[in-house]
Formats: structure tokens, sequence, C-alpha cells
């Protein structure tokens, strides 16, 4: 009997167009594709388990896990990673991240792993997450797709008056900092009542990069555990075609004869993005990023997310060849 093709959701990313557009398949198998915003996907993901194959938010992945609510079998393909110290906005100018204990703070989604990211920037300079008043809400629309957290003892959480967008609540005074993903309305408008907390934020995330080597993970791929239970050579197979994929992304960066992006100088950042990161700085497998994953899980338990203690080999099923969780054999 056919199988009906494999509901798979990811973000349209250079590293999945090639899914998308053919070149690159899950040998042997159909698959129905759906782009969707990674919120969109995490809430039927794991509200519901609804695809075969979709992108996860490795925060979210990794409460699952502690919870033992894993339907869910993590695969070491990080489409998404970013440092976030461009995340933070705050009210007023030539603020300082110390001047941010005992503040009050606004956020879409409490366990997103972005905010897990600002908290451990925060953290180093010595403001803790029981320190902040932490604000849950939309920051200027209502489309935040959240996901509930339990109270977690001793960190302040509250929700933005409803209706009351946190952009709006930053600009008049009601908060001292913001985590937006993108920068928030009163940012882009030039509010100067509005400014980063690291103006030249850039240069913030490499020195960041020179002195603990960690390029951030936010999302990673899971299976359905029940589709590998079904049907084991799934998982090869999966990892095999995203990997190719993000190789032939990684390869039109380099092209300069007739550029596939926009950036004019595309090919200078990628080489200076490498002599600081490394020929393979966006690599997958478990060993080239177990140093990044050891840490995350840290800060999430650090931060009162995980219900039991769990390792990086936990967000991983052993059912995965070792032999996969090297990067550089697919590269």
């Amino acid at each position: 009997m056919t199988q009906p093709p494999l509901k798979v959701a990811f973000w349209d990313y250079d590293r999945t167009a090639p899914l998308l557009d053919g070149r690159v398949r899950i040998e042997g198998r159909e698959t129905d594709i759906t782009i969707l915003r990674p919120q969109e996907t995490f809430v039927r993901a794991f509200g519901g388990a609804e695809f075969d194959i979709c992108e996860l938010s490795l925060s979210r992945h990794a409460q699952a896990v502690a919870r033992g609510d894993d339907a869910y079998v993590g695969l070491p393909v990080f489409l998404s990673r970013a440092f976030r110290h461009g995340s933070i906005y705050v009210r007023g100018n030539g603020r300082r991240p110390a001047d941010l204990r005992g503040s009050r703070i606004g956020l879409a989604n409490f366990d997103d792993t972005a905010a897990v990211v600002v908290r451990a920037i925060l953290r180093e300079h010595s403001v803790e997450t029981n320190e902040v008043r932490w604000v849950l809400g939309d920051v200027e629309a209502p489309a935040r797709q959240a996901i509930a957290v339990p109270p977690l003892p001793g960190i302040s959480l509250e929700a933005a008056p409803t209706g009351r967008f946190l952009d709006i609540m930053l600009a008049e005074g009601e908060l001292d900092a913001l985590i937006s993903l993108n920068p928030p309305p009163s940012f882009r408008d030039g509010d100067g009542r509005v400014s980063r907390l690291f103006p030249d934020w850039p240069s913030a995330e490499r020195d960041w990069f020179r002195s603990c080597g960690l390029f951030p993970v936010m999302h990673l791929v899971g299976i359905r555990r029940d589709v590998i239970e079904r049907d084991p050579g799934i998982v090869e197979a999966t990892y095999r075609a995203f990997a190719g994929a993000r190789s032939i992304a990684m390869k039109n960066l380099t092209t300069m004869q007739a550029p596939k992006a926009m950036l004019p100088w595309i090919v200078a950042e990628l080489e200076a993005t490498q002599a600081l990161m490394g020929e393979d700085f966006w690599a997958y497998g478990v060993e080239p990023n177990r140093g990044v994953l050891d840490w995350t899980l840290d800060q999430m338990r650090r931060d009162g997310l995980m219900a039991r203690p769990i390792r990086t080999a936990d967000l991983f099923h052993p059912i995965i060849p070792e032999s996969l969780h090297d990067a550089t054999q697919l590269s």
C-alpha cells in the first residue's frame, strides 16, 4: 500500500529552498511541504504533533524532552541560528546592561530560545533572571503565537494589559526594555525615546563569539516518533536531504559572476565570517555543536525552564546513526 506524502513544515530559508524547488528530495519518500512562520509551526507541532517532519524550537523541544513529552525525535539539523545582542531595545540612550537589574522587560514568550539567549547575555552582565519583572505580550500587533509557561518559582511573569502593545509600553515608559526579534515600530520610526542596548550590535556579537566561541542554535528539525517507528530509514534520508540543501545554499553564497543574493558584498562578508568563525560556521551534527547545545541547556536550567536535568544526547534519539553526527561528512 502506498504511503501518503509526509507532511513537512518549515520556514522559507536559503538552506531549505532546494527542498522546496525539488533540487533535493528526501530519498524514496513523497512530501507535502508547507511554508510556515516558525511561531505557527511550533504551536501546531507542540500542541498536536500535526506534522511528520518539521522545524522545532530548540528550547521547547528540550522542555518537551525534560517533561517526557517527546512526540518528536530531534535531528541535529539547525535551520535557524542567531546572536541576539541586536534584539534588546531600551528606553533612553546610553544604558548599560547592568542598568536592567530590577527592571521591567517585555517579550513575546518567556521560553523562546531567543529569550533564553538574551537572558544569558544579561546574566553575563550580572542581571539574573529573578531580578527582572518579565512582561508577556504582543510587540506591535495581535499575532503572538504563545505556548503557556507554568509559574516559575522565584521568577516574576505577568501579562501585558489587554490591547496594550509592548512597543508602546516601552516608548511611554511602562517598560525599561523589550526583547524583539525584529526592530519594533518605535525604533523603526526613529522615536528618540527608544534605542538598542548594544548600539553597535554586530561588533558586540562578534566580540561575544571571540570570547566564548558559541553560535547560538535557535531551531532544529524533528521527525514524529511514530513515523520513525514505521519507517526507520526516514532518519538518515531526512538528515541527508537537509544537509544537501544546506550545502547548496552555502555554495550559492560564493557565487560572484551572477550573485544569487542582492547584497553587493556578500562574498566579502562570507569570507570575513569564515575568517572569524571557521569555514563550516553553520554546521549540522551533534559533535560540532555540542558546546553550544550544552550551554543552551545550562541556561535553560538556570532560567527554571527544565522539569528535570537532561543532556544534549537526550535531544536526539539514539536511532540516529553516529556517523550522521558529523556534518562534515555531508558538506
